[in-house]
């Protein structure tokens, strides 16, 4: 695990970069909430794909991505996903991805950060249901902090405005429940996410 390529992605921040900005104006606020050198879980809205793309220039440092095994179908596009952080994982069937989530712990461990959409799928201009598998995973194995993040789209002339917040890491309690302590990252990404 860990096919992440620093030099790649830095080369396609930029290719972002050029490719977004005729469509998108990029606002983000709080990064001062990551940690810049140790693990940490973040936690965004998924409104739509361009989540990604615009998380990845508005974060302070290179990240992981947990994504749906179905974008890693092909060798080139697994190989490309790959390099920028992907992570597959079969929602379908959780045991084929047990060398993703060994990796992702591992990934953690040596102090990387990791994108997990909590709704696991688009919810625009709206909060979705949260899926807690990966959470009560990495709250069995780590004690590290969980950054909510919001993410508001609305037009602004001919380009979309993106604001990207990302909150102040949480911690889990470990006399709560998973869902209870969910639940609350879910009100905290809602509440920066305008919603």
């Amino acid at each position: 695990m860990g096919g992440r390529n620093d030099e790649f992605a830095a080369v396609m921040k930029h290719v972002i970069r050029i490719f977004i900005f005729p469509f998108f104006r990029l606002e983000s606020n709080g990064k001062e909430n990551l940690p810049k050198k140790s693990a940490f879980i973040l936690l965004p809205k998924h409104q739509r794909w361009e989540d990604i793309p615009l998380l990845s220039l508005a974060a302070p440092r290179f990240l992981y991505y947990i994504a749906k095994n179905e974008l890693f179908k092909g060798p080139l596009s697994s190989w490309f996903l790959k390099a920028l952080g992907g992570i597959p994982l079969n929602r379908q069937r959780p045991l084929e991805s047990r060398t993703s989530l060994k990796g992702m712990i591992d990934l953690l461990r040596a102090g990387e950060g990791i994108v997990v959409f909590p709704e696991g799928t688009y919810y625009r201009n709206r909060m979705g249901p949260a899926h807690a598998g990966i959470v009560k995973l990495i709250l069995s194995r780590l004690d590290l902090p969980f950054v909510p993040v919001g993410i508001n789209y609305s037009r602004k002339g001919l380009r979309i405005q993106a604001r990207i917040k990302f909150g102040k890491p949480l911690f889990a309690d470990p006399g709560v429940p998973v869902d209870r302590f969910l639940d609350c990252v879910m009100k905290e990404i809602g509440e920066l996410s305008g919603l």
